[in-house]
């Protein structure tokens, strides 16, 4: 059987998590693209898929065929893909390992997504996202990780209790700050060993509120014309000298 339906209940329900809110409510989002299906289903987080009836796709999952104007009313894509996933949301709020990394108000979702993928190339082992920063399981920001989100322990906390908790753990702060910062190349190995680095939102940077609670200041040597990086250009590279 094919839902050819716009209508159809099945397909109305899931085109609601294309909004935060619903989401929120189902604990359920999309993935669309074999890729990112594949990545999920690996994962464990699939629960069923839609796909074209002249797709093929062998999961052991359940499934539905759809015609081309259902997939089109599903898929948030210019070019639909021929199969999308439902995904049930994990329930993590635990803090793991040594090298974490703060996102405080991030809005951009490609920058949540090449930041999240540099996070898992760099062995980074949690990501924080305060409140204020954008969805998670926004369609854009799980294009830009390329499946990367299923590889890393991310979590949502309120900053302040974030910043605490790390600290009952004894695990150093690190802003960022051009003027009064440490040039982050030279930083040892010990204090490459543990830390949590707080990126900030692309325009204000991080919150003074969480900024003043930073044991540690760093900067990134460049071009003086250069004023600043886009932030997930800046975390990237902050990442790449924290890994070395």
């Amino acid at each position: 059987m094919i839902i050819t339906s716009l209508e159809n209940n099945k397909i109305k329900s899931i085109s609601k998590l294309n909004k935060k809110k619903y989401r929120d409510i189902e604990a359920k989002f999309i993935v669309e693209g074999e890729h990112l299906v594949l990545e999920a289903y690996k994962k464990g987080c699939l629960e069923e898929v839609l796909m074209l009836e002249n797709y093929q796709l062998k999961l052991n999952i359940p499934s539905t065929l759809v015609s081309k104007e259902v997939m089109s009313k599903l898929s948030e894509l210019d070019t639909p893909s021929n199969i999308i996933g439902i995904c049930k949301k994990e329930d993590k709020n635990e803090i793991i390992g040594n090298k974490i990394l703060i996102l405080d108000e991030i809005q951009d979702p490609g920058n949540l997504g090449t930041i999240i993928r540099s996070a898992v190339a760099f062995n980074i082992e949690t990501i924080i996202l305060t409140e204020n920063t954008v969805d998670l399981y926004n369609s854009k920001v799980i294009r830009a990780t390329q499946g990367m989100l299923f590889h890393i322990n991310i979590i949502s906390m309120n900053g302040l209790i974030a910043i605490k908790k790390l600290k009952e753990k004894n695990i150093p702060i690190y802003g960022t700050d051009v003027n009064n910062g440490s040039n982050v190349c030279n930083l040892t190995k010990e204090e490459k060993e543990k830390f949590a680095l707080v990126m900030g939102n692309e325009g204000n940077g991080v919150r003074p509120i969480i900024k003043d609670l930073c044991d540690k200041n760093l900067y990134i040597s460049m071009n003086k014309n250069v004023e600043s990086l886009n932030v997930a250009i800046a975390t990237s590279i902050l990442l790449y000298e924290l890994g070395r």
